[in-house]
């Protein structure tokens, strides 16, 4: 039984957040995503995710509720106050609270050995399973089995907190990425796959393959299962930007979500030193089935891929490209014009700085707005884990970005 006293806390902050979604820009900010992810010509969209930041923004000293699940649906709450009172951004807030489906999720069989730094968000190495061409045979694909008991009680206490405020939703999301290559990572090690390569390419395409069949099953279970939800609204797509499309789901859709219905995403960060031809041999074609499931897709993350969009443009039905800080911009520009939606992730070293430059950043943000004129482009600010204890940073950040959109357009 909830107790009263985290109940009126969260209550407190749904008023708020109902408050928020209620302000007619949120209309407006909906129809221009809408018209974005439809390619349509438009000023470019800013998203600011702090990500790892978000400890120096809203740290854990913040939170009133007592409750540990309670806790973390204040701090949520919170965020999205916090974002709409400080960031100069597109984000929408919508007057709706989801609920996920209780579920637990196997592994591949066997798991990393992860040896931590003992610094606080600090780095870690890992020591990986697969030594030998005999531990792929131990390998089992993963699996996802719901608890509905668990998932009913979350909703009543959901509905019990909120009714009246904000829309309860169940709404699940089970992966970020469909990438491959970092679950391979794990499993093998990123120096020894590099080795693969030249070595014991047989083996590393074994492998890919077995990873793929792994999570083509897994797909069609949780399809199957009816644990799919739609992701073509307010639901961050990607590697940055939002969901919203009158694409999704297909016209034959009927109840129950399939992959078909929705956005689908990947991306290979760990070979990002290895050629074109060597990602699409190793990588791309064993990402490529998985992908032929979604309605719409977007690709990449950190990696630049200035060099290797070519390969890239042959997954179907891409919509999104991520450009990274360690892209060519230019390049990337000359490429994918108005035909892709053009993801930059500006460079969040400008956020962690010992001085925020704001000139600096008023240029870099100002030639690139240059550099795509033409293309469809997104400002997604992320990567950013400090803002050296700076929260007024993203502020500063966010309304540089917005006079730079303004005066371009």
């Amino acid at each position: 039984m909830v107790q009263e006293r985290d109940r009126r806390i969260l209550r407190d902050l749904a008023k708020r957040v109902a408050e928020i979604a209620a302000d007619p820009v949120q209309d407006e900010r909906r129809r221009r995503w809408y018209a974005h992810n439809a390619l349509q010509p438009g000023r470019p969209m800013i998203f600011c995710s702090p990500e790892g930041a978000w400890s120096e923004l809203l740290p854990e000293s913040v939170l009133q509720a007592e409750d540990a699940m309670l806790r973390g649906w204040e701090w949520g709450l919170r965020a999205r106050i916090y974002a709409w009172e400080h960031f100069a951004d597109d984000q929408v807030t919508d007057a709706v609270f989801t609920v996920g489906t209780v579920t637990h999720t196997t592994g591949w069989g066997l798991e990393p050995k992860h040896i931590y730094s003992g610094v606080e968000r600090g780095a870690y190495t890992w020591e990986a399973p697969v030594k030998s061409e005999d531990d792929l045979e131990k390998l089992t694909p993963p699996r996802t089995v719901p608890d509905h008991e668990a998932t009913s009680r979350h909703l009543e206490l959901a509905h019990d907190i909120f009714d009246g405020i904000l829309e309860v939703k169940l709404h699940n999301s089970f992966w970020w990425t469909l990438g491959l290559i970092g679950e391979w990572a794990q499993l093998r090690g990123l120096q020894q796959i590099m080795l693969d390569m030249f070595d014991n390419p047989q083996f590393l395409h074994r492998a890919m393959r077995f990873l793929m069949e792994g999570r083509l099953q897994w797909l069609q279970s949780l399809e199957e299962q009816g644990l799919l939800s739609l992701n073509n609204g307010n639901h961050y797509v990607g590697s940055g930007g939002f969901g919203f499309t009158r694409e999704l789901p297909q016209p034959d859709m009927d109840g129950k979500v399939r992959t078909k219905d929705m956005w689908g995403f990947a991306e290979a960060q760990e070979i990002s030193g290895v050629s074109p031809a060597m990602h699409e041999e190793f990588v791309l074609q064993y990402q490529m089935p998985l992908l032929e499931r979604f309605g719409l897709n977007c690709y990449g993350c950190c990696e630049p891929l200035h060099h290797k969009l070519d390969i890239v443009m042959k997954v179907p039905r891409l919509r999104r490209i991520s450009i990274s800080p360690w892209a060519d911009r230019k390049v990337a520009a000359e490429k994918l014009q108005d035909r892709y939606i053009y993801s930059w992730k500006p460079n969040p070293a400008d956020l962690a700085a010992v001085t925020f430059d704001e000139d600096r950043v008023r240029r870099y943000i100002r030639e690139t707005l240059e550099i795509t004129r033409g293309c469809v482009v997104e400002i997604v600010l992320k990567d950013t884990h400090t803002c050296n204890h700076e929260p007024w940073r993203f502020d500063a950040w966010t309304r540089i970005a917005r006079e730079e959109v303004d005066r371009a357009a």
